[in-house]
């Protein structure tokens, strides 16, 4: 129990540490995430508040982006693989400035089987950031934003999946 909390520790320092030295985040752990909604489906119109009582993990991204490419294979192996079928987890994989044109054939082209949503003019990107991608967010079962990250880093990202499992537990 102690290491979980040295671990938890540590990641929220981190955490806390980047957002310190970045000016192009407009959250901030601990606070409300902001909310919005999106397009679910080309037909279907959804809002962050629908995901309340989960753990929601977003992660904004660019198909032209590299470090956003070598990111989300791990999105789906070591994430989407294990949680999909968790009733108390949510994964939102937003296309910042791209819409269901470049989202669909994405997805298929790369064999990701996790949702990835448009979000077209930066709407969504824009409540929590200025720039910089590939950037996730874990917002808890309350709302409240638990972690943040930007860029793609392989050892932050398994920090990122230790609390996700520690969450899902």
């Amino acid at each position: 129990m102690k290491n979980i909390f040295l671990l938890l520790l540590l990641i929220a320092g981190l955490s806390l540490r980047a957002q310190k030295d970045d000016q192009s985040t407009l959250t901030k752990v601990g606070q409300s995430a902001p909310g919005f909604s999106f397009q679910l489906t080309r037909d279907s119109i959804s809002k962050l508040e629908d995901y309340k009582g989960k753990i929601v993990m977003i992660n904004f991204f660019a198909t032209w982006c590299p470090p956003c490419r070598a990111e989300l294979p791990r999105v789906e192996s070591d994430i989407w693989k294990i949680y999909k079928n968790n009733p108390r987890f949510a994964l939102l994989v937003f296309a910042r400035e791209e819409g269901w044109d470049k989202v669909t054939p994405f997805k298929q082209q790369n064999g990701f089987t996790f949702p990835v949503l448009p979000d077209e003019g930066r709407k969504i990107f824009s409540l929590y950031a200025t720039q910089s991608i590939p950037r996730n967010v874990i917002i808890d079962k309350d709302g409240k934003i638990i972690y943040q990250s930007i860029g793609y880093d392989p050892k932050e990202f398994s920090q990122m999946l230790k609390l996700l499992e520690e969450k899902l537990k």
